[in-house]
């Protein structure tokens, strides 16, 4: 499940042109807005971006920022207000059922069944993404063993650490191949050790052509995993680059001054 961000303050910017996409773009954001109901401002406000294949592209924010909705609606779990989404050529708002075949989602929560063994999830997630057999179960132990979970496969993932939770709970969302996979904290609460091993194998699978979208608190790690990030605040796209460049144009020693500088450093709830 994917946590709905808070309502923030609404502030204005000057008018920003639409991205036009590229041959190499597989991600298109045109002026994307979401109003949650009852609410009176927008939680993400007139954003727009492109994300192009095989990056591995950040997205940044404070707590609040817009960060989460944002990922939700281009995995289609909910419409947005305005604005439009291309996904790999086809149109988030007619062509939904074709993009959740070429997308993987990996996110915040725990999205796993605590009574049930790793094993018993994944064959559950996989079967979910159309895989079945000797194909489904290559892919589970190829898996359990890149994370180093085959010796605990068998076990109910209520006994699980919270770093294993979190390879178990990457692994179901990358079984069906994605060509698109988003994370969203996907290393948060986890150990140095497990971080280390999900962020690796994150790399090869980006290395093998999958494009990644990731939303992070880890600025360190974003700076090195990342080859662009767009930083919002209040639902408004503030900047986007690559980090050594805004790392460059702000004058700052490496990418969380940056994000302090224009985010702003009072506390965020």
């Amino acid at each position: 499940m994917i946590l709905e961000e808070k309502n923030c303050c609404l502030y204005f910017t000057k008018f920003v042109a639409p991205v036009i996409m590229s041959s190499n773009t597989i991600i298109e954001v045109n002026h994307l807005s979401k109003i949650y109901r009852g609410a009176t401002t927008p939680v993400v406000n007139d954003v727009s971006f492109a994300v192009e294949r095989n990056e591995i592209f950040g997205l940044l924010g404070p707590n609040g920022a817009g960060k989460t909705t944002t990922i939700s609606i281009l995995c289609g779990l909910f419409p947005p207000t305005s604005g439009k989404v291309m996904i790999d050529g086809m149109n988030l708002n007619g062509d939904l059922a074709d993009i959740k075949q070429i997308v993987g989602v990996v996110p915040q929560d725990i999205a796993l069944y605590p009574t049930l063994t790793a094993r018993e999830n994944l064959n559950f997630y996989g079967s979910m993404y159309g895989l079945s057999g000797k194909v489904l179960k290559d892919k589970i132990e190829l898996w359990l063993t890149n994370f180093g979970l085959t010796d605990a496969a068998n076990r109910r993932v209520s006994t699980y650490s919270g770093g294993m939770k979190r390879r178990v709970n990457l692994i179901a969302g990358i079984l069906h191949d994605p060509k698109i996979l988003f994370l969203d904290e996907p290393t948060v609460g986890v150990d140095v050790q497990s971080r280390n091993v999900i962020i690796g194998h994150l790399k090869q699978l980006n290395a093998a052509g999958t494009t990644i979208i990731y939303t992070s608190h880890h600025m360190e790690e974003a700076e090195y995993f990342c080859s662009r990030v767009a930083i919002i605040d209040y639902g408004k796209m503030v900047t986007k680059g690559s980090p050594q460049e805004l790392i460059m144009q702000n004058g700052a020693a490496n990418l969380e001054e940056v994000f302090l500088n224009l985010t702003n450093r009072k506390l965020r709830d």
